[in-house]
């Protein structure tokens, strides 16, 4: 019997999630009780920093996306190396 991955049922994903969430929602409501020190005035607003985190996080991966745009290769790329010897 082949031994699946503990990723590969849908209720650990799903705990997954939830963990998340609840630990993304845990560190919004210490930013309300915790003295941050902001230096600006939006880093004082509650959410700012896990908000700031997710943007730069899509913002990295919609960068990474159009960076493989123009470095890619194509499909053919290493089998023209081979025709060659």
């Amino acid at each position: 019997m082949k031994h699946e991955h503990w990723l590969d049922d849908p209720d650990n994903i799903r705990k997954l999630w939830r963990g998340f969430l609840v630990l993304l929602a845990l560190t919004v409501v210490a930013g309300l009780v915790v003295d941050l020190h902001p230096h600006f005035a939006i880093e004082g607003w509650p959410g700012f920093n896990a908000a700031y985190g997710f943007i730069t996080c899509l913002l990295m991966i919609v960068g990474a996306k159009a960076l493989g745009i123009f470095l890619k290769r194509g499909d053919s790329y290493y089998a023209e190396d081979q025709r060659d010897e």
